[in-house]
């Protein structure tokens, strides 16, 4: 027996405490808007009834913490996408070079390419947003702008969350944490504030811009470096253009030089790409250490 929406969320969290925490989360979200949503209609029908009693019904259709909990594990073990590496290779040269066919790399450098754009939108938003909220507070206007602002930030979390699912391969969370329905303005407001993911969320957002910028810069960098010194020796090759200029002096070397210097590009192109995929790997957990709730 529950007396109460949050007791039962409780025991669903203690039911699934080995689980992912955002799966954890996803749960939750759920089952406190079916609950609260059940809860008004069984009101609305009798408001005599106690919410002890109206929960005991809607549990009873909706599952016990235990049922909902085995139900979650299930459908994530059949249905939950993963950034795996195609092929795993059992060599060390295999799994040195097999990063070349492993998505995850891939994944990682675009990720970061992309935070290079959306760490500069978050940080604008996010410092806007905090900057006219508290101007706008001795408004008329100051609440309502303040809660669509903080409002807005977990929406933007959400959308990074999946993002970082897609790209990095790291469980994010896929539902909105689920609000309250009929509260006030204020109490709305207060709720929002109150709520630390709210804050954790915006100095992700904040952050993002920095870490995009040195992804951005870095990657940009080493690949660039790479593929310079890689195809270098053609340039040689083919225009007879010196790998070396000192003054007058023009150098050209000799083919075995040539040769080791591509081969010193791509190695170094290689481990460029073992540094993206480990950086994306990092900063998936990292994310989920900011953007899960629970």
């Amino acid at each position: 027996m529950f007396n109460k929406i949050e007791e039962y969320l409780d025991a669903l969290k203690t039911e699934m405490i080995a689980a992912d925490l955002a799966l954890v989360q996803d749960a939750q979200a759920d089952a406190r808007e079916h609950l609260l949503l059940a809860l008004s209609a069984a009101r609305e029908a009798n408001s005599g009834v106690s919410e002890s009693d109206a929960l005991a019904k809607i549990i009873e259709e909706y599952g016990t913490p235990e049922e909902t909990a085995s139900a979650y594990r299930e459908i994530e073990r059949r249905t939950s996408p993963s950034l795996k590496q195609a092929v795993k290779p059992q060599s060390l040269l295999g799994r040195f070079f097999g990063v070349y066919i492993d998505p995850r790399t891939w994944g990682s450098l675009l990720f970061m390419f992309i935070t290079f754009v959306t760490g500069i939108i978050y940080f604008t938003w996010a410092v806007t947003g905090v900057s006219l909220s508290v101007s706008f507070l001795i408004l008329i206007i100051g609440i309502p702008f303040a809660i669509l602002f903080l409002l807005s930030v977990q929406g933007l979390a959400l959308l990074e969350g999946r993002i970082v699912e897609a790209l990095l391969g790291e469980r994010m969370p896929r539902r909105p944490i689920f609000a309250q329905p009929g509260l006030k303005w204020l109490e709305r407001l207060k709720a929002l504030v109150t709520d630390k993911h709210t804050w954790i969320s915006l100095i992700y957002m904040v952050l993002q811009m920095p870490l995009g910028v040195i992804y951005f810069s870095v990657n940009v960098t080493l690949i660039a470096f790479s593929l310079g010194v890689m195809f270098a020796p053609f340039a040689q090759l083919i225009w007879k253009l010196p790998m070396i200029t000192v003054g007058m002096d023009r150098i050209f070397l000799p083919y075995p030089a040539l040769v080791l210097l591509a081969i010193g590009g791509f190695l170094t192109l290689t481990l460029t790409l073992h540094l993206a995929r480990a950086v994306g790997s990092l900063h998936g957990k990292y994310a989920k250490w900011m953007l899960v709730s629970e």
